[in-house]
């Protein structure tokens, strides 16, 4: 422990597994004086939260129902006075759909997880951390909402939203010492995205064709960069998202390759 959040009140969404409860161990790890496991799964927060100690506590929670984020909000004030650090995690892609398939049901599911919860926490937590001329609000987006993505469209928009909200937002309040900035992950293995049991072996085998850090990513990696961007390291960061993405992105599309001689990559997956 090197005491990145020494005695700061930390609220984290969506925290009861992955990338959510990677994060709340570290900031515990960290000093954090707080850490709020908030969830929909109750059980999940609570068993986070116990594992972790008494800095944490569970909070079960629907962040698309405005109420229950009150609810937490009212929670952290009456416990803790203030919250230093929100981390808007919380967020799903459901079942990607193409858009000539997709209905207004779907727009609307995906708008409420991924984007509109991001506006409600947010909107509830900053006020206190502008009156205290201090605090961070680290948003989870996905590298989808960076570079296109066919697969779901409007998930794809969502995710860019989130990552447009957080510059504009983060450029608005960094004159009151409130820092808000984001992160992009990709192919990170959790309960969401479980690639590690969905993979055959023939596909696990080809991992280190799909990322040019040569595997899958693991969620203690997006909370590290996570609690980098909670903590005063970040201090002269403004409304930037971080693509924690094994370089998917920045291959734009590059695969590794020893197919070919001479050549280490190539834009198509070769069959094996």
């Amino acid at each position: 422990m090197s005491g990145l959040l020494a005695g700061k009140v930390t609220v984290i969404t969506g925290a009861g597994n992955g990338i959510g409860a990677a994060t709340a161990r570290l900031f515990a790890s960290e000093g954090a004086a707080a850490v709020v496991v908030s969830d929909i799964d109750g059980d999940a927060a609570e068993t986070i939260a116990a594992e972790i100690g008494a800095q944490a506590t569970p909070a079960t929670v629907d962040v698309r129902d405005p109420r229950q984020l009150q609810a937490l909000h009212d929670q952290v004030t009456a416990a803790h006075g203030r919250a230093d650090v929100l981390v808007n995690n919380a967020g799903h892609y459901i079942v990607p759909t193409a858009f000539g398939d997709s209905t207004t049901g779907h727009w609307q599911a995906l708008y409420e997880i991924n984007l509109l919860h991001v506006f409600a926490a947010t909107h509830l937590f900053l006020p206190g951390m502008v009156q205290q001329k201090s605090g961070a609000i680290v948003n989870v987006s996905s590298i989808e909402g960076v570079r296109g993505y066919p697969i779901d469209p409007v998930y794809g928009a969502f995710k860019a939203a989130v990552v447009h909200f957080t510059k504009c937002l983060g450029v608005d309040v960094a004159p009151y010492g409130v820092r808000v900035n984001a992160i992009a992950p990709d192919l990170t293995n959790s309960v969401q995205s479980n690639f590690a049991e969905w993979d055959p072996p023939e596909v696990a085998e080809r991992w280190s064709q799909y990322l040019p850090v040569g595997r899958m990513g693991q969620p203690e990696e997006q909370a590290r960069v996570v609690t980098f961007l909670a903590s005063e390291l970040s201090g002269f960061l403004v409304g930037q998202t971080i693509n924690t993405d094994g370089g998917t992105a920045e291959a734009a599309g590059w695969y590794r390759s020893d197919r070919r001689p001479g050549r280490r990559w190539t834009n198509r997956p070769f069959a094996p």
